[in-house]
């Protein structure tokens, strides 16, 4: 695992500002920073937007004495989303709106749900009641 996460945090900035400069020589540098602006700035706002949704769904749910699972799992969503919108990047942009976004994010969620079983069978993750 920490191989992986040490290639990842070399391979995306790389894959980023490469990205970045080709777009700069393609659009131009003004264009370049204010798309990213506009990203960051739409991000900030469907995260918000997201979360607060999501802060009342769980809220719903342990009102009728439910476990608010899917809602923790979608927070959890929004918020790496937002702060992937918030690295500049079109790449980090677009993993984050795949996040924030509900339809992707629901697509997403199985296989989330899916590695949170295994991290708890390795007992790479304790739930303490």
């Amino acid at each position: 695992m920490m191989r992986f996460l040490t290639i990842i945090f070399i391979l995306i900035p790389i894959l980023e500002i490469s990205v970045l400069l080709i777009s700069g020589k393609t659009i131009g540098v003004l264009p370049t920073l204010l798309l990213l602006f506009l990203t960051g700035i739409i991000g900030a706002w469907l995260a918000k937007r997201q979360g607060l949704e999501t802060m009342r769904k769980m809220q719903e749910q342990l009102r009728y004495g439910q476990i608010p699972g899917d809602a923790i799992v979608d927070s959890i969503c929004i918020f790496f989303g937002g702060l992937l919108l918030l690295t500049p990047g079109y790449i980090t942009d677009i993993c984050g709106f795949l996040l924030l976004l509900p339809f992707t994010r629901n697509k997403l969620k199985p296989v989330l749900f899916l590695l949170m079983r295994r991290w708890i069978e390795k007992n790479n993750v304790t739930i303490i009641r």
